[in-house]
This record gives structure tokens, C-alpha cells and sequence, in this order.
């Protein structure tokens, strides 16, 4: 049985967007770890991409404020989407495919892009209802 190689996990870390098929976490690692790139971000009909993307913002937001933080069980699709602008590298010698990369949330480029992020709101659930509200009006 092949070993599998180390994750660090972000305990009480959002899983993903309520309701919708986007994750934010891994539930354990993979032997082919995605390496991480600047992905272009396309405008879609899928309205709840975007909706996963502010709330993966706003998730790093309330759990790691402008620290660096390890890459870990984030999703490397969800990271990818947002890396080189909203996500940075936290450090020389940043190796885009381990876990232990550590990343920083880029906070002016986040609040321009992602300015709903960064509001009073409480929790993961109430993004995605007040959002999906903004949607339909």
C-alpha cells in the first residue's frame, strides 16, 4: 500500500459553500498534488462560482486575517482560482506543489476584488443566502 503524503488540516476551516457542489477543503491528500497557478477567472452562467469564490475570500479572511498560513487541505482548485492576485506567496523558494507552501491572503487586491468579503457578516451560511438573495433582485 502506497503512503500517503502529509497534510496539514485546517480544523474548523468551512468546507465549502453551502448547498452548491464547490469545496474548499480536502479530506485527505493526493498522491498528485495540483500544483498552484494563476488560473484565469471567466465570466460564467453558473452564478454560484463566483459565490464560491467570495466566500473561500471571506472564509481565509475570518480564519487567518492577513497571517500566512500553510496551503494544507485547501483546495487546490479554489486556490488556483484565486492565486498570483487575491492569494500570494508567503514565502522565497515557495514550492507551488506542496502542502506546506505557505500563502497570504493579499488583502488590498482581496477587498477590491472581493469588497463583500470583508463585511459583518457572521458565518458561511449567511454569505451564501445574502448573496443568492442579491442574485435573484
Amino acid at each position: 500500500m502506497a503512503k500517503e503524503p502529509l497534510m496539514p488540516k485546517h480544523q474548523g476551516f468551512p468546507p465549502g459553500l453551502p448547498g452548491t457542489q464547490w469545496q474548499y477543503t480536502l479530506r485527505r491528500p493526493n498522491s498528485k498534488v495540483t500544483p498552484l497557478t494563476n488560473w484565469p477567472r471567466h465570466r460564467t452562467m453558473d452564478q454560484t462560482v463566483a459565490l464560491a469564490d467570495l466566500g473561500f475570500v471571506q472564509a481565509l479572511w475570518q480564519f487567518f486575517g492577513t497571517e500566512p498560513f500553510e496551503r494544507g487541505n485547501l483546495d487546490g482548485e479554489r486556490l488556483c482560482r484565486l492565486f498570483g492576485r487575491e492569494i500570494i506567496a508567503a514565502e522565497r523558494g515557495f514550492d507551488p506543489q506542496s502542502y506546506f507552501a505557505l500563502l497570504k491572503l493579499n488583502e488590498p487586491m482581496a477587498r477590491k476584488n472581493f469588497p463583500e468579503a470583508f463585511g459583518d457578516v457572521k458565518s458561511e451560511q449567511s454569505v451564501a443566502k445574502g448573496l443568492k438573495k442579491a442574485i435573484k433582485d
